[in-house]
């Protein structure tokens, strides 16, 4: 009788594994509207002169930093979220892009919460397989000027922030 019920909980196991297993679709999980412009960046800053010649690298010693874009909520193919995450000038600005253009740009804007800062950032773009990771492997690079009007003088210093996609491996 101990066999019987054995094998009869083996079998019901068996039978219930094989049901769990189905596949309940087949459609891929696919991206966002802006997924070419969005990522994880690392970035140099350089004050720049109108002509967009360096006039100092990196000027406050901060060597790479991290920089964020992505899509917003509504997953709008016109605009996208930038951020430096606290890691230069604290901004955070919804600013308008070119999804099919991989550009984006916006006139005077709030980049903080308070409204209290002002930004303006020109001749962003995203270019795919434009940059080699230290492997020499190709990878996207974002490049972009912003400048603040609580910077001394106001709007006096145009940042250029430059970079590559973070990978996630070590370099």
């Amino acid at each position: 009788m101990k066999k019987f019920l054995k094998y009869a909980m083996m079998g019901l196991c068996l039978s219930l594994g094989f049901v769990a297993c189905d596949v309940e679709t087949d459609e891929e999980a696919g991206g966002t509207n802006v997924q070419n412009l969005a990522g994880h960046w690392m970035v140099t800053v350089d004050i720049v002169d109108e002509a967009g010649n360096t006039l100092y690298s990196d000027p406050y010693g901060l060597g790479e930093i991290a920089v964020y874009t992505y899509n917003t909520a509504a997953n709008d193919a016109d605009s996208i979220w930038i951020t430096d995450n606290n890691n230069f000038w604290q901004f955070m600005m919804k600013i308008p892009a070119n999804n099919s253009a991989l550009t984006f740009s916006c006139p005077e804007k709030d980049y903080d919460a308070a409204g209290t800062g002002k930004a303006i950032i020109t001749n962003g773009k995203v270019l795919l397989g434009a940059a080699k990771n230290l492997h020499g492997m190709p990878n996207d690079s974002i490049v972009f000027d912003i400048s603040f009007n609580d910077d001394e003088p106001a709007y006096g210093y145009i940042y250029r922030m430059s970079g590559q996609k973070y990978t996630g491996f070590y370099e």
